[in-house]
């Protein structure tokens, strides 16, 4: 089993590198042929992803949430997954360079970093908590997405301001469907995130006998949360639309970032447990 963990581990940044690079020659040449091919060998790269970390947890006993460096490799899977279940739902293909780019920075960290814990505390054994960290990464994922489809939409604003017709033009989705592309995401996001908010308000307390409503990351995720949802109420509402959108989810994003930092680095946690 450890064998087959170790082959993957080295497998998975060669599977996303050649991912990037059909996407990459995709979206320079425009090649119809591709079109298909790329969307199953991501398939494929995912599926030996998923294998992979379900190896993890039963050959380790305990989910793979144990240390940054396994965290990195579910938020890699994560980012391929959410962008992945959006190419699905709208058959808009030729961004996928510009996120799965992001997860092969990750996977390739942690496959060069990744250790294997065996001995780890009894928390971290269970399934529960791992849902809630799968859902909370996949829903980080999602902003994450719907941040980058943001800034695709105002690099080809400036384009179209500064009548530049190149490659960008050429090859990105309009402006519409860039917007859309953002919203779907950020959509995403916001489910996943529920899911992993109403994980932890039901479980979290029996299983941390410190845990607090005050919690700085707990806070935080509600934060933006609510952000999210104050966003995604005003687009469906009518009330936003085009370039505030975009800028929003942006701004959403950063200020995730930020409060990631803040409460990882800058203060106590009952979810310091590694």
């Amino acid at each position: 089993m450890n064998g087959f963990i170790y082959t993957l581990n080295f497998l998975l940044p060669l599977l996303y590198a050649v991912s990037v690079g059909v996407y990459l020659w995709d979206f320079l040449k425009d090649l119809r042929r591709l079109a298909n091919s790329k969307r199953l060998f991501l398939f494929l790269t995912l599926m030996l992803h998923a294998i992979y970390l379900l190896a993890r947890s039963v050959a380790f006993d305990h989910p793979p949430i144990t240390n940054v460096f396994e965290i990195f490799t579910v938020l890699a899977f994560c980012i391929a997954f959410a962008y992945y279940i959006l190419e699905l739902l709208t058959d808009v293909r030729g961004t996928g360079l510009f996120i799965i780019v992001i997860s092969l920075i990750f996977q390739t960290i942690s496959t060069i970093f990744i250790k294997d814990l065996i001995e780890v505390k009894e928390v971290l054994k269970s399934s529960l908590l791992g849902i809630h960290v799968f859902s909370a990464l996949l829903g980080y994922s999602g902003i994450t997405v719907s941040a980058v489809y943001g800034f695709l939409y105002l690099q080809l604003y400036k384009e179209l301001k500064l009548n530049r017709f190149g490659l960008i033009f050429n090859r990105l989705p309009n402006l519409e469907i860039l917007e859309k592309l953002s919203f779907y995401s950020a959509l995403i996001g916001f489910a996943a995130i529920t899911i992993a908010i109403s994980i932890g308000i039901i479980w979290l307390p029996l299983a941390f006998p410190n845990f607090s409503l005050l919690d700085p990351k707990l806070i935080a995720t509600c934060i933006v949360w609510l952000l999210y949802g104050v966003g995604i109420a005003a687009k469906l509402s009518g009330k936003w639309m085009g370039k505030k959108v975009v800028s929003f989810s942006i701004a959403g994003f950063l200020i995730a970032i930020l409060s990631t930092i803040v409460t990882n680095f800058l203060s106590r946690s009952f979810h310091a447990f590694y």
